[in-house]
């Protein structure tokens, strides 16, 4: 409770002005406007959280994996209940590669013997968490198969600093097993970065400090993982390219072309598991070595170690690897005046094992928010463009059945796609949201006429009030008082946007609450119905919550008279995005020189004491002065642009030619992907989003640029300023062009 008065209190803080609902709406003429508020409540007031409720119960009864009977009971539930809502919908289904255990064994041996139980232990509390026969075992999908027996290291979050601390504390991975935590980093970089640096075997364990008895009760009595709780998960590598690993770039129909599993580049060579805190505490009792640095430290009643082990530790892992269907379902409402535009909508359905909040929540109440539309249908309304809402199969495993249907349908969707609108799980809390920039007005007028439930505010003045408490600096909250936009952070990767937004180009929304649903029910037995009612959203208000945010959104875009995207604002942004990537590059030569320095003065402040000559010290090679006077220079012309274009947006203008101008609008962040997409992982194609490299579900804006400095690749990093550049100057010339064709 304290928490919560807390942020009420900073709320008082906030104008209450964005709780009286504005009569004008971002491209909307006033008559337009009016008739789009009266469906707005309507579609309000059709929404039911009993509905949601009786959703999340009934999909979430069974587990429903990729390739389950329950995962197609529940595509076909979805497809029957959009039918029933008087959808056109369907099944589209993709064949997909799809790994599920055999052999599963870790073991212990030495000076104490330990075998690890690798099994989940039901709940008389949880109706469905003694599933066992239907469920997924505790697994890492895209484990290579793999029998190794080694030494064991601990490498705490496993990302690349920390194994640069081992190496200063002396300590050599290569031939080894490593322990990581969970957290820090999406789970598929840790053993990404353990194979790179020679280790046989990746251990991925939940630290009770982060995801356990530290952070509270543990479930049942709270929210939190028990002892015996785990983590599955994919480790495929995403950075490189998501979706079915042996169909990249192409629809994984029944009769597409694939690869031989071992050419593909997504999948790791070493094997890899996740186990429950209960089975780690042994093995890291097991650890010798000297003690880790203070920030390692966990939560379990140990001095933590960095290792190696004195004992022996077998890993052994098996899998059958085998073509599964992936069901996604698509419904379609058909625009009455442009019915080749669509708004898309998302929410995967598939998951781990019951799946109530992850995916369940988000899914079920976009399907309330579907129903709700189908009531405005029976008073006559019908959406000016097509909407097309997606239930997505295959996301857990790496974003399958989104990527699938995008890279089937990529020329259709760059064409008629106006906007993909995402969400995935849901909670009790604060709005949470990533996306375009070019969406920030009109997601920041939306925001403001949805009222929180808890607090009678909009959600958007209780999530000014959170980063306001949240806010480090006594200027910094001043600038988040002052704020009165909803920043839109670009989005990286982790759920189905992805494909839509770095793949080919099309504006993308991902939103969601939470923040006061804590717990560590994640991808575990225990993320089910009795666990979410109790402690995720009792009340399910704010799936409502979530129903009316993105069902505004959809309808819209469906209906506006001028697409309200604002390309000021992105180029403001792409301005921010240089202006960092300058002073990183600044940053990094002046460390350098720093840290070459320091090394010299040691080197002979050491051989002055001695006789004997030493070896001189190896240094960093010095940062060059890279040239960013052609990215600068494209920046300022897009800012040019982009005001010439809303300098005609608002005007009085023909309607072949505002129609002919929305398309300009949609179409225009296509222009932002570059030909051959970014060093190495050609899949993403986005100029300025990607996930990053080494930090997975992570954003890297300005990826190309900022890696291969990051890298210290000075002439790739030339290069990607001169791509980018150009591209943002195409970017300039396509706002120019759209700006004019509008006069």
């Amino acid at each position: 409770m304290r928490k919560y008065y807390t942020l009420l209190l900073a709320g008082s803080f906030v104008a209450v002005a964005s709780m009286a609902q504005s009569t004008s709406i971002l491209g909307f003429s006033p008559a337009a406007a009016g008739a789009q508020l009266s469906a707005e409540k309507m579609f309000d007031g059709n929404l039911s959280a009993r509905n949601i409720d009786v959703f999340i119960k009934e999909m979430s009864a069974v587990p429903h994996h990729v390739g389950s009977p329950g995962d197609e009971a529940n595509a076909k539930y979805i497809l029957n209940k959009f039918k029933s809502w008087g959808y056109d919908a369907e099944i589209e289904t993709f064949y997909v590669l799809f790994p599920t255990p055999v052999t599963r064994i870790l073991e212990m041996t030495g000076t104490r013997n330990f075998k690890a139980a690798l099994k989940e232990p039901a709940l008389k509390e949880d109706a469905t968490s003694g599933q066992q026969a239907t469920q997924l075992p505790v697994y890492n999908c895209w484990s290579a198969d793999g029998d190794v027996t080694s030494e064991l290291v601990f490498v705490n979050y496993g990302v690349p600093a920390d194994y640069e601390k081992l190496a200063r504390m002396g300590i050599d991975v290569k031939g080894k097993i490593v322990i990581a935590k969970y957290g820090q980093s999406w789970r598929g970089i840790k053993p990404k970065v353990a194979q790179e640096h020679g280790a046989i075997g990746c251990i991925i364990y939940s630290d009770p400090k982060d995801d356990g008895y530290f952070q509270g009760d543990v479930y049942p009595k709270g929210p939190f993982r028990p002892a015996g709780g785990a983590q599955r998960g994919s480790v495929m590598d995403m950075p490189i390219y998501p979706g079915d690993p042996l169909t990249p770039g192409i629809g994984a129909t029944k009769d597409a072309i694939r690869l031989d599993r071992k050419d593909a580049t997504n999948l790791l060579k070493i094997p890899v598991i996740p186990i429950s805190y209960a089975d780690a505490l042994p093995l890291l009792e097991s650890l010798g070595g000297p003690v880790v640095p203070d920030e390692w430290k966990g939560a379990l009643p140990i001095t933590y170690h960095a290792g190696p082990s004195t004992n022996k530790i077998h890993l052994k892992l098996s899998f059958n690897w085998q073509i599964k269907p992936l069901y996604d379902v698509i419904a379609k409402l058909k625009g009455s005046d442009f019915p080749d535009e669509w708004v898309i909508r998302g929410n995967h359905h598939d998951a781990w094992v019951n799946g109530a909040n992850d995916p369940l929540s988000g899914q079920a109440a976009m399907m309330e928010e579907a129903r709700s539309v189908s009531e405005l249908v029976k008073t006559g309304w019908k959406p000016k463009r097509t909407i097309v809402y997606c239930a997505w199969d295959g996301e857990e495993p790496g974003l399958m059945g989104s990527t699938e249907w995008v890279e089937t349908h990529a020329d259709e969707l760059q064409k008629k796609a106006v906007l993909y609108i995402n969400s995935d799980g849901n909670g009790r809390g604060f709005l949470d949201a990533g996306g375009s920039q070019a969406l920030e007005p009109a997601f920041t007028e939306i925001a403001k006429a949805v009222t929180d439930p808890q607090t009678n505010v909009s959600v958007f003045d209780r999530r000014k009030s959170l980063n306001i408490v949240k806010a480090g600096s006594a200027k910094a909250k001043k600038d988040a008082m002052a704020k009165n936009t909803f920043v839109l952070p670009a989005l990286g990767s982790g759920s189905d946007f992805s494909p839509f937004a770095q793949h080919i180009g099309i504006p993308s929304l991902n939103l969601g609450f939470g923040g006061e649903d804590e717990g560590g029910e994640y991808h575990s037995i225990y993320d089910s119905y009795d666990l979410y009612k109790r402690f995720k959203d009792p009340t399910f208000e704010y799936g409502v919550a979530l129903a009316k945010t993105a069902g505004r959104t959809t309808l819209r875009f469906a209906d506006a008279e001028s697409l309200p995207f604002d390309f000021r604002n992105l180029q403001t942004t792409i301005n921010k995005y240089t202006t960092d990537v300058i002073a990183m590059a600044d940053e990094m030569r002046e460390n350098t020189l720093v840290e070459n320095q320091l090394i010299h003065d040691k080197y002979y402040t050491i051989s002055n004491k001695v006789t004997e000559p030493l070896l001189p010290p190896v240094a960093k090679a010095e940062v060059p002065f890279l040239n960013f006077g052609s990215l600068q220079n494209a920046v300022a012309t897009l800012a040019k642009s982009a005001d010439a274009l809303n300098a005609v947006t608002g005007n009085t203008m023909t309607a072949d030619k505002k129609n002919e101008l929305n398309k300009h609008l949609y179409r225009a962040e296509q222009v932002l992907l570059t030909k051959d997409g970014l060093p190495r992982r050609g899949w993403y194609r986005h100029a300025i989003y990607a996930p990053g490299f080494f930090t997975g579900y992570g954003v890297k804006t300005l990826p190309g640029i900022t890696e291969a400095i990051e890298q210290r690749n000075w002439k790739e990093a030339q290069e990607q300023i001169e791509i980018a550049a150009a591209t943002i100057n195409n970017f300039a010339v396509y706002l120019d062009a759209a700006a004019m064709g509008a006069k």
